[in-house]
């Protein structure tokens, strides 16, 4: 390479550290090396002693995990961004020409990880590591969920029914197993009310619209002072809000108040918050048939400035990245939507 070239490169490489690059800050605020015996282990890697090509370092595949999801990004895109950006390649401990994980070999990390457990062991590391720098959950937690689209099934009556009888998909195509593998038997329909609020041409509002959507719900609590996604759930589209409060509320947070949308709000939630000494900030209901009191009104809206800020972190992940399925079956799907 020409000498000038590297030179170059150089000089390259510290415009992007005098511009502010945040994978600097990233390295600096996380100790990596402190995942290695965990990984090392989950992994099941061995001495050598049998020969063979060599694993790539773990520390800087799972770095390369952080990035996926900070991007969200496919394994095969993921692939090429790893060749394509120098700051990368610098965050990942990589030089010009070094060899590079291929998308197979992501994708059997990722999944090797989360199988053995090891995957949620190295994020309660890694969330540990952030707190001792300063990042400490005490302001409580906002709790919502996001409808994500998956692509749309084409099956008969009776395949439906199957489907929603817990048939798995081999059994239901026994026959046809590169139909079966394409199948999602797990996402579900319902119906996303909102939007855009519409008015008559007296002024009145129209009444909201509904609309179908085949997918997964990704339910979420994030830390109410920096905004980081503390615990979350996948499920069916069709799983009911409400249901998944529990799974979802992050008991490591010093705050004891939790703000929600009235779609969680129910005696059974109310009294499990209660009886962990948590203080509900959860919107209520307007009663069938009678006008909102003004009282709760003004309560919901002062929750809403504070609950608005979940909706941000799902802004983020759809405008930005473009928060979409891109497996098939509630298993992957809990993988690749780990909360890194």
């Amino acid at each position: 390479m020409d000498p000038k070239s590297l030179f170059s490169l150089s000089d390259h490489v510290e415009a992007l550290s005098k511009d502010g690059d945040p994978l600097e800050v990233l390295q600096q605020t996380v100790d990596y090396e402190y995942f290695r015996a965990c990984l090392v282990e989950g992994l099941g890697y061995g001495d050598g002693a049998k020969g063979g090509r060599l694993p790539f370092d773990p520390v800087m595949m799972f770095k390369a995990l952080v990035l996926q999801a900070q991007h969200n990004l496919s394994d095969a895109r993921k692939e090429f961004m790893i060749r394509d950006r120098l700051s990368w390649l610098r965050f990942l401990g990589l030089s010009l020409g070094d060899r590079t994980p291929d998308e197979n070999t992501i994708r059997h990390f990722r999944n090797r990880l989360t199988e053995t457990g090891t995957l949620k062991r190295v994020m309660k590391a890694f969330d540990w590591q952030l707190q001792k720098k300063g990042y400490i959950p005490m302001s409580g937690q906002i709790v919502d969920a996001s409808l994500v689209p998956a692509p749309k099934q084409r099956n008969t009556e009776g395949e439906r029914e199957a489907i929603k009888s817990g048939m798995s998909a081999k059994d239901i195509w026994p026959d046809e197993p590169n139909k079966a593998a394409q199948k999602d038997i797990d996402a579900r329909w319902t119906l996303k009310i909102g939007g855009k609020v519409r008015h008559r041409a007296d002024g009145t509002p129209l009444p909201m619209i509904a609309l179908p959507v085949f997918g997964y719900k990704s339910h979420i609590s994030i830390d109410r002072r920096f905004g980081f996604i503390r615990e979350m759930a996948v499920t069916s589209g069709s799983t009911a809000d409400g249901r998944l409060l529990r799974h979802v509320v992050s008991a490591d947070n010093t705050g004891s108040d939790v703000w929600a949308d009235s779609a969680y709000r129910s005696k059974r939630n109310e009294k499990w918050l209660s009886d962990r000494m948590l203080t509900s900030r959860i919107h209520r209901r307007k009663l069938k048939g009678k006008p909102m009191p003004k009282a709760i009104a003004r309560a919901n809206a002062a929750k809403s400035s504070i609950r608005a800020h979940v909706e941000h972190v799902f802004a983020h992940q759809k405008n930005r990245f473009g928060l979409f399925i891109r497996t098939i079956g509630l298993g992957p799907c809990r993988s690749e939507a780990h909360p890194l």
